[in-house]
C-alpha cells in the first residue's frame, strides 16, 4: 500500500489544512439543544472534548451525554477533559439524562463518561441506571454507550453493558507502541480484552483510534487485525487535534485520501463498518452503527 504525503510537524504549527475547517455552531436546533443541556445541568463530551462536529450534531438535535461528572481520574496526554479528583457523583443524574433525551426526541442516544478509577465499581451502577431509565422513558430510542477502561474489573463491565444498550464502544485511542505516551494509565492488551469480553456477552462492539500522533501505516493495520481478532465490529478513525499547548503535539495531518484508504483496508481485513475521515469522532454518525 502506498503511503500518501502528510504535512510536517513544522507546518502544523502554522496552519491547519483546509479539510479541517468547520463552521461555528449556529441555528435553531443547536440553540434548543444548548438550552436543554444547560437547564438539566448536563455534561456533554461535545463540549468537554472540544469536538469539531458539535455544530453539525447539535444542529441535528443530537448530543453525546457524559455522565459521572466532568473531571477524569486519568491524565491522558491527548484529552481535553479536566483531570483531577472528581467530586461525589450525582445519583439523580440517570433521571436527568433520560428526561433530556426524551425531551429532545432522540432516536439514537450516545452516552459516555469520564474514568472514575476511585470508585470500586468504576461507576457501573450509574451506567446501568442511566441506560435503564432512558429505555423506560424512551423505549424506541436506541443507545450506544462509550465506556471507559474498567482496569480488568470484569464484574463492573458486565453491569455497565447488561442494561439493554444496542452498541457498546470502548476506544483504543492509538496504536500499541504509543500507549505509554498517549494513554499512560491504560494498557493496549487490557482494552482489547475488554472489547473481547463485551463481544462474548453478545453486544455489538465498537472502538475509535486517533491518527496523526506518529503512528505508521503498518501499525494501524496491525491494530485493525488485533481488533478483528478480539471481536470488534466497528472502527472509527479520525485526525487528532491538539486541545491546548499542554497536550501532546500533532505529529502530522493525515490526508483525506489516506483516511479513505484506511477505510477500505479495514473492511478488507474483516471489520464490519469503518467510519474514517479527518473530522470523524467516536460518536460521529453513530446512528448508522446500530444495525451493521
Amino acid at each position: 500500500m502506498i503511503e500518501l504525503p502528510v504535512i510536517s510537524e513544522e507546518q502544523t504549527k502554522r496552519k491547519k489544512p483546509d479539510w479541517l475547517r468547520v463552521k461555528l455552531p449556529v441555528g435553531k436546533e443547536y440553540a434548543s439543544v444548548r438550552k436543554l443541556v444547560d437547564e438539566h445541568k448536563l455534561h456533554t463530551i461535545c463540549e468537554s472534548g472540544n469536538c469539531p462536529n458539535m455544530g453539525e450534531c447539535w444542529g441535528a438535535g443530537t448530543a453525546t451525554f457524559m455522565i459521572l461528572g466532568n473531571v477524569c481520574t486519568r491524565s491522558c496526554s491527548f484529552c481535553a477533559v479536566a483531570t483531577g479528583r472528581p467530586p461525589e457523583y450525582d445519583t439523580d443524574e440517570p433521571r436527568r439524562v433520560a428526561e433530556a433525551i426524551q425531551l429532545m426526541k432522540v432516536k439514537h442516544a450516545v452516552i459516555t463518561s469520564v474514568n472514575r478509577d476511585e470508585l470500586k465499581d468504576r461507576g457501573a451502577e450509574i451506567w446501568y441506571q442511566t441506560v435503564v431509565e432512558t429505555k423506560r422513558l424512551s423505549p424506541t430510542t436506541t443507545i450506544e454507550t462509550l465506556i471507559p477502561d474498567v482496569k480488568s474489573n470484569w464484574d463492573a463491565l458486565i453491569r455497565m453493558i447488561e442494561a439493554g444498550q444496542e452498541v457498546v464502544s470502548h476506544n483504543m485511542e492509538t496504536v500499541e507502541r504509543l500507549y505509554r505516551r498517549v494513554r499512560p494509565q491504560a494498557k493496549y492488551s487490557r482494552s482489547l480484552e475488554q472489547i473481547k469480553r463485551t463481544k462474548e456477552f453478545g453486544k455489538r462492539t465498537k472502538t475509535g483510534i486517533m491518527l496523526g500522533l506518529g503512528e505508521t501505516v503498518d501499525e494501524v493495520h496491525k491494530a485493525m487485525d488485533d481488533l478483528v481478532a478480539h471481536g470488534c465490529d466497528i472502527l472509527t478513525l479520525g485526525q487528532y487535534l491538539q486541545p491546548t499547548k499542554m497536550h501532546i503535539e500533532v505529529a502530522e495531518f493525515i490526508h483525506p485520501d489516506q483516511f479513505a484508504a484506511y477505510r477500505e483496508e479495514g473492511l478488507k481485513r474483516g471489520l464490519k463498518y469503518v467510519e474514517s475521515g479527518p473530522l470523524v469522532r467516536s460518536s460521529y454518525h453513530a446512528e448508522r452503527h446500530v444495525n451493521v
